[in-house]
């Protein structure tokens, strides 16, 4: 196995939580290099990662062979461009880009420059998501009629990050939160023929949406996404009712909490939901009424980089391809012209 050799745009909150740690145990990864503007910060964690003070300088190392683009929303698009023009391959985190234009380029782009384009889409590596998956596979919930999906928080004070509470292109929590629960439930249930969005902000003194409910409409079925930033009492996070019953589950991967901890994920229990956190099935099989609780699956964003290694060095399809991505992006931008409206949309 030759390992890729992986460079990171940042090193804050991403790159030492949801990068780093996965491609420094990883064994298809070498974690070669990071862009620090300012702030040296990595090698006092990785002491064998190449610190470069430029974009440029990282893009010209010939031995860099993926770039990942984590950094605000509103440069996604220059960055990833810059590196495939580089003949680098490129993940980048989501949002994928700000606008749907943006994101047809960088897909066009990668196919003339044969590269390697992914979408990082780590919630659906999340243990929670796992289990519902499972679920409708099994079909034990029978025609999905209703389903509603939460990230909710409780956090009134404004983040330290100054990009993230800046009015401008791709901020805000429908930008943020809103692409996990937008990936999933495309994921889930395709593409809806309409949608109704109700975003708004709600913090004192805020300046991006911090709340939002998103209704999809669908030829049978209609799917919520809801997300606030002043939810004390979480709700569940999955509630889905079909013609034979309902499941029920709480938001509860561990995986961020492990990795902010400093936690080293690889072990066999990594990503493993405590017993009281098992989703409640209400259904029926074969005629007798089952009310029961099952347990998710572990969660492990390291899945995601295995199927990076998979693309890159062996061809194979991408965990989460471009044009997912993409339509993430369609999602958010219909559902500001929905709310700018006061009206439900077509897509």
């Amino acid at each position: 196995m030759k390992p890729i050799n992986a460079a990171l745009c940042s090193f804050g909150m991403s790159g030492k939580v949801f990068h780093g740690p996965f491609l420094q145990v990883l064994d298809g990864f070498n974690f070669y290099a990071v862009w620090e503007r300012s702030k040296k910060l990595t090698q006092e964690i990785y002491p064998s990662v190449i610190s470069y003070g430029s974009y440029e300088q990282l893009l010209a190392d010939p031995n860099v062979e993926l770039v990942i683009v984590n950094t605000p929303n509103y440069t996604h698009f220059d960055f990833a461009k810059k590196a495939l023009l580089a003949g680098k391959h490129v993940v980048v985190e989501k949002p994928f880009t700000v606008t749907v234009e943006e994101g047809e380029e960088l897909i066009a782009l990668a196919k003339q420059q044969q590269r390697v384009l992914s979408v990082y889409q780590n919630r659906r590596f999340d243990s929670d998501y796992k289990v519902v998956k499972k679920v409708l596979k099994e079909d034990l919930l029978g025609e999905i009629v209703e389903a509603e999906f939460h990230f909710d928080r409780f956090k009134e004070e404004l983040s330290p990050k100054v990009h993230k509470e800046t009015a401008g292109p791709g901020t805000g929590s429908l930008y943020d939160l809103g692409s996990h629960l937008i990936d999933q439930a495309l994921q889930l249930f395709g593409m809806p023929q309409e949608l109704f969005a109700d975003i708004r902000i709600i913090r004192p003194h805020s300046q991006v949406d911090d709340y939002f409910e998103l209704l999809l409409y669908y030829p049978n079925k209609r799917v919520r996404l809801k997300s606030s930033y002043i939810v004390r009492e979480p709700l569940p996070a999955y509630i889905l009712h079909g013609t034979k019953g309902s499941f029920i589950k709480s938001k509860s991967d561990v995986q961020e909490t492990a990795l902010q901890a400093g936690e080293i994920p690889g072990s066999d229990t990594w990503g493993s939901e405590p017993e009281q956190e098992r989703g409640f099935l209400h259904t029926e099989r074969n005629g007798t009424v089952v009310r029961e609780y099952i347990a998710s699956e572990n969660g492990n964003y390291g899945d995601y980089f295995k199927g990076i290694y998979d693309a890159i060095r062996l061809g194979s399809e991408v965990p989460v391809k471009p044009e997912q991505g993409l339509d993430v992006i369609r999602i958010i931008r219909k559902a500001f012209e929905s709310n700018d409206q006061k009206k439900v949309v077509g897509m």
